[in-house]
C-alpha cells in the first residue's frame, strides 16, 4: 500500500490517498480538505477497479453533505446503491472525481496508449461538492510513455499536460495540483 499526498495549486486543499495494488485489481481511500467555487467542503471517497483498470465501484460523502454510490460491471452499465440502473452513464467506463488527480489515473492505465497515440472517452464525471454525476467528453493522449500525457476536458475545453509516476498516479496537474513529497 502506499500512500500519498497532493495539495490543490488554486486555492486552499489537500488530499491524503492511500492506493493498493493487488492481483484481483486496484483500489483507493481518500480524505481530500478542499474549496470549489467559493465553497469549502471535505471529501471522503472510495474507489476500486478490476485488474484492467475498469472501474467497478465508487462511494463519495461530503462531510455533513451529498453521499453517492456507483457500482460498474466493467463493461459500462452501472447502477447506483439501491440497484437502480444509471442510464445517463451508460457507456461510460470510468470515472472522473473533480476533487482530485487520483482519477486520471484510471484512464491513463486502462487505455495503454502508445507513444503519440491520442483516444477520446466518455466518463462518468462527479462534481464537487454536490456529487453531481454525469456524462462528458474528454480525451487522453500519451505524450511520454510511462512518463507524460495530455488531459483534454473537452466538454469545458481544458487542456493540461499530466506527469505520473510509475503506477501512473499524477506528479503534477498544472494550475491543479502538485504531489507533495513523501514523507519517508
Amino acid at each position: 500500500m502506499r500512500e500519498l499526498r497532493w495539495v490543490s495549486e488554486e486555492g486552499e486543499g489537500i488530499e491524503h490517498l492511500a492506493f493498493d495494488a493487488r492481483s484481483d485489481g486496484f483500489s483507493a481511500e481518500s480524505v481530500v480538505v478542499g474549496q470549489r467555487y467559493g465553497q469549502a467542503y471535505g471529501l471522503h471517497y472510495e474507489v476500486r477497479c478490476d485488474p484492467q483498470w475498469r472501474t467497478t465501484y465508487a462511494w463519495l460523502k461530503i462531510v455533513g453533505g451529498a453521499e453517492v454510490e456507483l457500482h460498474g460491471d466493467g463493461d459500462g452499465h452501472w447502477h447506483d446503491g439501491h440497484g437502480v440502473a444509471l442510464s445517463s452513464i451508460e457507456g461510460c467506463i470510468d470515472i472522473d472525481i473533480a476533487a482530485t488527480p487520483f482519477t486520471n489515473t484510471l484512464p491513463i492505465r486502462r487505455l495503454q496508449l502508445a507513444e503519440g497515440e491520442r483516444k477520446p472517452i466518455a466518463v462518468a464525471y462527479i462534481s464537487t461538492p454536490d456529487l453531481q454525476v454525469t456524462r462528458v467528453e474528454q480525451a487522453y493522449t500519451c505524450l511520454a510513455l510511462n512518463d507524460e500525457y495530455r488531459y483534454e476536458g473537452i466538454f469545458r475545453e481544458f487542456t493540461a499536460d499530466l506527469q505520473i509516476d510509475l503506477d501512473g498516479l499524477v506528479l503534477d496537474y498544472p494550475t491543479l495540483f502538485r504531489r507533495l513529497p513523501s514523507a519517508n
